[in-house]
């Protein structure tokens, strides 16, 4: 009887936990407006510039607030022997992940299923130099033996309606991605007038922010971005979507992905003010399917 009243007790807890999660959207996170000027000022930062070997293949850079940021820099040819400067390809990684996702077909034992280190070689192939840094509180920028601060920013966002540490890290690593741009502008071997931004998940997110909030970047491929309200308007990259205007702008998206459905995903497409954009729709859930790495082969001839 004791063993059937704990269990009873169990399945209620869950069902309450369930049912909470399933309505936290509404509940605790009140939507709120942001004007374009105070985005702007939000995501506004101070130049900070670092010297920097440029021959290496590690970076690390200051940013606005004195944080280090580390990454990799990877050119198609030896940069010394260019006789033109490297279009540049910035990779952004998804939420848990880490810059080494744009490198290797595995990482810590575990496969890189986003394909991201597939775009890679694609982007080094086609003449582009790529460069990928960690984002806010992942890869080597976790505090290890500590919580992971991203979950604890999730849980304190899905279950208590705070959004400040979320917004504040997507916010930060976008910073963090503007003063990388004021560090690849100053290099001669690379073309400042040709940068992209390609990012998966989170990655898509925050290449979406980046590209809307800074002119330097020209062309954006957004792989399954999650679709973002203005619960977390700070954040969300359709408040951002004027800053995209003459962009070449690509939206690869899963019609089966719990984190933005297809009515979402169009509304985000249709928002994008560019005339020189394209939506790839995809039978699959939040991981597309291998073959998409080919299908942005386009993306890169401009």
């Amino acid at each position: 009887m004791k063993h059937r009243r704990a269990t009873t007790a169990i399945g209620i807890f869950i069902g309450l936990a369930a049912a909470a999660a399933a309505i936290w959207h509404f509940v605790w996170l009140k939507p709120y407006t942001v004007t374009p000027a105070e985005l702007q000022t939000r995501y506004a930062y101070k130049e900070q510039l670092t010297a920097v070997d440029t021959h290496s293949v590690d970076l690390r850079l200051q940013s606005f607030d004195g944080a280090l940021f580390n990454g990799r820099i990877v050119y198609p040819s030896d940069p010394a022997k260019a006789t033109r400067p490297f279009p540049v390809l910035i990779g952004m990684h998804a939420m848990g992940s880490t810059h080494m996702r744009w490198w290797q077909a595995e990482f810590n034992g575990r496969p890189t299923i986003e394909q991201t280190h597939r775009i890679t070689q694609m982007a080094l192939q086609r003449g582009y130099a790529v460069v990928a840094i960690d984002a806010r509180a992942h890869g080597q920028r976790r505090n290890l033996g500590q919580p992971h601060p991203m979950r604890m920013a999730m849980r304190d966002m899905h279950w208590f309606g705070k959004r400040q540490a979320y917004e504040q890290m997507i916010i930060d690593t976008v910073r963090d991605h503007r003063v990388l741009l004021d560090f690849l502008v100053t290099q001669p071997h690379l073309d400042a007038q040709r940068i992209k931004a390609a990012g998966y998940s989170m990655g898509a997110q925050g290449a979406l922010l980046l590209a809307g909030l800074d002119e330097r970047v020209h062309a954006v491929a957004a792989m399954v971005p999650p679709h973002l309200g203005d619960n977390v308007a700070a954040v969300a990259p359709i408040n951002l979507v004027a800053g995209l205007q003459g962009k070449r702008v690509w939206l690869l998206t899963g019609d089966e992905d719990d984190e933005a459905n297809p009515k979402q995903n169009q509304a985000l497409f249709d928002a994008i003010p560019s005339q020189d954009k394209k939506h790839l729709r995809f039978e699959s859930g939040h991981l597309l399917p291998t073959d998409y790495v080919e299908q942005l082969s386009d993306w890169f001839k401009i």
